[in-house]
């Protein structure tokens, strides 16, 4: 059964406390630092949102998007799996994913930082990010 949408409101100010906190934190926000400054719920919901926000803008099944322990969403037109693990993954960090989501780090900096990874040939969200910039 598929989650209810989350509302915008509600969603953009998890988003917004985050982001608040995370400037906040001395040397920058990395998932262990945000997590442990931001109580699970209101970053669960900004990592919900945002990746809600990716499969809206960017409709389909091709990609799975994975940002555990929070969500995980699949995105991207094109071939779409059905069974077993998906051939085109991305995974990453709370924060990573939220930085991304906002337009504070590129697609190809957290590449080449080892902070994404992606498999598969479409595995690539340069074209769909940021999703809610600031």
């Amino acid at each position: 059964m598929a989650r209810a949408r989350i509302d915008d409101g509600l969603g953009r100010a998890a988003f917004a406390t985050v982001r608040a906190i995370g400037a906040g934190i001395e040397g920058g926000a990395d998932g262990r630092a945000l997590a442990a400054s931001v109580d699970r719920t209101t970053l669960a919901l900004a990592v919900r949102y945002s990746l809600q926000l990716l499969a809206e803008q960017a409709p389909g099944g091709t990609v799975e998007v994975r940002v555990p322990p929070y969500a995980a969403v699949q995105c991207v037109e094109g071939p779409k799996h059905t069974r077993g693990t998906p051939p085109n993954v991305v995974e990453t960090d709370a924060a990573t994913w939220l930085a991304l989501a906002a337009g504070d780090l590129s697609w190809v900096d957290a590449r080449a930082a080892g902070r994404v990874h992606a498999s598969g040939q479409r595995a690539d969200l340069a074209d769909h990010l940021p999703v809610l910039p600031a």
